[in-house]
């Protein structure tokens, strides 16, 4: 080795010759600033995707508590379609609870059709991501909708029943059952709310007067009173019924005008999610919360489990017990579609009545000017 190679060896670092080609420092000042902002951009990028991503998920999550449940998890919904799976079709014994799950998941799946293959495709991470926003957007909506019914339902109760004094559109701890005209609605069918006895017994959940969910309420039913002798006849056609499912499901206006008939199946094709929840499995047990005393959303009120309650609106619904109860909710499926849907005759027109309308009348005018003219040449 060279003296000089020895010397250049021993030299610290910075001493050594450069190799660089000096360029402007303006120019690499911008360069830099133009490769940070590269990535910023990326990552802003990414962020914005998962902030999509996040408003997709709770955005569609709301259909859940509104058309598939209006309590179980989703998780438990794939626990229990992944246990079915693994039985491979293996005969097993099967809950009710278990029933109810997976038909809950048929419904999920029906009204989130992406979310099994997507699920599938992700990482348990995303996936769990997934999962939570869609709980969160469920249960946002769960709120919106009670939080709307608060002041609907006073407003309706006041012009349909005319208390004295009228139901506060705020307040809710002066509703229930201390309140006439809410306890009226609350009351278990089979029970006279208009006896001073039952009112009071009520009131002080005495012996023979606790109100359960095993009570369909007056409020479920036509007119507010049922045939004790036919507890089928008239229930879930109450007009505060029609009014909830209208004011959540079309709109608020909507609710002013309960008074449709016909028969407008075709419109309530088109309507998937007015059509998942008829007759508004959900909305009833929301109406029940309206009416209540109870300020905040919980599952229990008293010795009122609303998740009973709930159970056994669906099992009316989906557990039929024999043919002719089958028929019967086939029959009061189509009266709600006609009430909710109102009237529709389009069908019933004749060619003739068709031909003399506008539209077809003018096509006519303008062929005969068109062969008048073709004539005349």
């Amino acid at each position: 080795m060279s003296q000089a190679t020895v010397e250049d060896a021993s030299q610290p670092p910075e001493s050594l010759p450069s190799l660089a080609v000096a360029t402007s420092e303006t120019a690499r000042q911008r360069r830099k600033i133009a490769a940070l902002e590269e990535k910023l951009l990326v990552l802003e990028s990414g962020h914005a995707v998962k902030q999509r991503e996040t408003n997709y998920y709770m955005s569609k999550g709301r259909a859940i508590r509104r058309i598939v449940t209006l309590f179980d998890n989703i998780e438990d919904l794939i626990c229990e379609n992944d246990r079915r799976c693994d039985l491979n079709g293996e005969d097993a014994d099967v809950t009710i609870d278990q029933d109810r799950l997976q038909t809950g998941y048929i419904a999920l799946n029906r009204a989130l059709p992406w979310l099994h293959s997507k699920a599938s495709d992700m990482e348990n991470e995303d996936c769990r991501l997934m999962i939570k926003k869609l709980r969160q957007g469920a249960d946002a909506a769960r709120a919106d909708d009670t939080s709307k019914l608060k002041s609907l339902v006073a407003d309706w109760i006041n012009r349909e029943l005319k208390p004295d004094p009228p139901v506060n559109s705020e307040d809710k701890y002066y509703r229930g059952f201390i309140n006439d005209a809410c306890g009226k609605l609350l009351c278990p069918t089979e029970l006279d709310w208009n006896s001073p006895t039952v009112r009071a017994g009520i009131r002080d959940r005495a012996d023979g007067y606790i109100v359960t969910e095993m009570s369909w309420p007056a409020f479920t039913y036509e007119k507010y009173a049922a045939d004790l002798d036919d507890l089928e006849k008239g229930l879930f056609k109450s007009t505060l019924l029609l009014q909830a499912f209208k004011a959540i499901f079309t709109s608020p206006s909507s609710a002013r005008e309960v008074a449709g008939d016909g028969d407008a199946a075709n419109v309530i094709e088109a309507n998937r999610r007015a059509k998942q929840d008829h007759p508004g499995k959900k909305v009833k047990t929301h109406l029940r919360f309206a009416l209540s005393s109870v300020t905040s959303w919980r599952s229990v009120d008293g010795d009122f489990d609303y998740i009973l309650f709930w159970q056994n609106i669906v099992d009316f619904f989906e557990r039929p017990p024999g043919r002719t109860a089958k028929r019967n909710v086939k029959r009061l499926l189509a009266w709600w579609t006609r009430k909710v849907f109102g009237t529709s005759r389009r069908a019933e027109l004749s060619d003739g009545a068709k031909a003399k309308m506008s539209v077809n009348a003018l096509a006519r005018q303008r062929a005969e000017l068109d062969d008048a003219d073709f004539d005349s040449e």
